[in-house]
């Protein structure tokens, strides 16, 4: 079976290097997003995702002519949902968006077609939300067109990478769906494709997150036991990962992204009775901004109209995905507990955050600070020299949320330096 012709539904962080991807190895990719600000930027060149190497690929689909931009879906071989999972009230999956994708395609699909749901779900969602939809069109899935589900499994910052190389989970709704997945993703992947059913797909791609979720919250436990023992949670890391089979992870100010803080709610709304442990590191992850807030006020005194600079919004280091991050909410809280927040992403600079102060350039954001609190581990941050910061800031205290920074060098600046989890110093 061969596919020639792919329309990719939804343009964000996954669905637009899978598109881009497909058009430099030949197919013919219709790329569809419903924001028209997306869909038009791309038309023009611009893509409004900062990722190693995406520009280039982006643009090199787009003039081999392979590539095309639509706002809405049209006849092709095979469709690839890759649209955002988010929350609603009460930690629920909000499916609208995959449910829409899955209804624009119902006019297009015919015998023999392909569509594969990569959007992260919750159990069962191919067979019982997507089959369903799918159908109104006459046709089955399984006997009359093919349906899968094929979870991304990247990192961002290394997407157009682990997209190739990374192993393939393919769950079809039968064999043959299965095996249809496989033909059309073997056009680009190197790494090994397995097959499987649908619903055991979508539980891989939760559970790995949820794995990674639990061992983040173990970490920052540790974080805050380390606080009231009077340990340097740092030092007792690599000590303890010193052990063959012990590997534990970072704290942090929490947890974020759209896939380790969102996944594992997924399992807890499907099955609350039998998903306690990862009830209860969601909540741990959860809370931690509050406990960073709390440290900083335990560390610097009141919070009421104090200068603050926080350095990094993102969710992780070098990217400028800030989806579900933790420093976000950091942030809120600072401005809540009454400081006078200014924030500085180098990623995405002209983010805005109600009631809050955004720099453009770092000088800027620490021209009146009082205290400077590192929320990301940008290499950007990490690099940076306490004796030069000196002489552009009025701060005399520095907060370090993610083990950035040398204590000795702030100190020896002349700074007041503090590092959450760091009970010993």
């Amino acid at each position: 079976m061969t596919f020639r012709s792919l329309c990719v539904l939804g343009l964000g962080y996954i669905g637009l290097p899978t598109a881009s991807t497909f058009a430099t190895h030949g197919l013919k990719v219709i790329g569809v997003d419903t924001n028209p600000k997306i869909v038009n930027g791309l038309k023009n060149g611009q893509v409004h995702i900062f990722e190693n190497g995406l520009n280039e690929l982006v643009h090199k689909a787009l003039n081999t002519g392979n590539l095309t931009v639509k706002s809405h879906p049209d006849h092709a071989d095979a469709f690839i949902i890759a649209v955002p999972t988010p929350f609603k009230d009460g930690k629920k999956a909000d499916l609208d968006f995959v449910i829409s994708a899955a209804e624009s395609i119902v006019p297009f699909l015919r015998k023999g077609n392909l569509v594969i749901l990569e959007s992260t779900s919750p159990p069962r969602t191919t067979v019982e939300v997507v089959a369903p939809i799918l159908e109104k069109s006459g046709l089955h899935a399984g006997s009359d067109f093919f349906l899968a589900y094929s979870p991304e499994r990247v990192l961002p910052g290394q997407i157009l990478k682990e997209l190739v190389e990374n192993a393939r989970i393919i769950g079809g709704v039968d064999r043959g769906s299965s095996e249809a997945g496989r033909n059309l993703y073997k056009v680009f992947v190197k790494g090994e494709i397995f097959l499987t059913d649908a619903t055991t797909a979508e539980m891989v791609k939760l559970m790995e997150n949820t794995y990674r979720d639990i061992n983040i919250a173990a970490a920052n436990e540790f974080a805050r036991l380390a606080d009231r023992f009077q340990v340097d949670i740092w030092e007792a890391i690599a000590l303890a990962n010193r052990h063959p089979r012990v590997k534990v992870l970072n704290p942090g100010p929490g947890v974020g992204g759209h896939c380790i803080s969102v996944d594992p709610w997924f399992l807890v709304e499907a099955a609350p009775d039998a998903a306690k442990l990862i009830r209860s590191a969601r909540e741990v992850n959860d809370s931690q901004p509050e406990y960073i807030v709390d440290f900083i006020q335990r560390k610097t005194g009141s919070l009421k109209n104090k200068q603050i600079t926080a350095l990094g919004l993102a969710y992780k280091a070098d990217v400028d995905d800030l989806r579900e991050s933790p420093a976000i909410d950091v942030a809120l809280l600072l401005k809540k507990a009454g400081a006078l927040v200014t924030v500085f992403e180098p990623y995405k600079t002209s983010f805005d955050i109600d009631g809050i102060s955004t720099s453009t350039v770092l000088n800027e954001s620490i021209k009146y600070a009082e205290v400077i609190v590192l929320l990301v581990n940008h290499q950007q941050f990490k690099s940076l020299v306490p004796t030069e910061m000196a002489k552009i800031t009025p701060a005399h205290v520095v907060v370090d949320t993610v083990h950035g920074w040398d204590r000795s060098d702030w100190e020896e600046a002349g700074f007041k330096y503090f590092r959450s989890g760091d009970g010993k110093n």
